[in-house]
């Protein structure tokens, strides 16, 4: 079983975007963005969470919500701002279905998914 990385570009939506490299993961619910970057696009915690890690560990993050356009889809989502040593951003469930996309588990490739009403 392979990675999956995808490209995107993130914005607080006031200023210019920059270009994030993901790896798609549908584990995690939310999209997190490290550190640095979120503190360079100016984002500021909204609320905070508390989150289970693979080990089983709780770790609480702050929330905050950005512009994130991938596969020529965009809008806002919200992100967890990661702390010092949270260094890959992840690509969550909640912004791939919120851009009507899913992983391919063979191809390993984004697809538009076939939504339900």
């Amino acid at each position: 079983m392979g990675l999956t990385y995808v490209e995107g570009v993130v914005s607080s939506g006031d200023g210019p975007g920059e270009t994030v490299r993901f790896l798609v993961d549908s584990g995690p619910i939310y999209t997190l963005l490290t550190e640095a970057t979120w503190k360079r696009l100016g984002l500021e915690p909204m609320r905070s969470m508390q989150f289970t890690l693979a080990d089983g560990s709780i770790v609480e993050r702050g929330i905050s919500e950005c512009r994130l356009a991938i596969e020529g889809t965009g809008g806002h989502t919200p992100v967890v701002l990661g702390e010092p040593g949270d260094d890959l951003p992840l690509l969550g469930a909640v912004t791939l279905e919120e851009r009507g996309l899913v992983l391919d588990p063979f191809s390993r490739q984004l697809r538009v998914m076939m939504a339900r009403l």
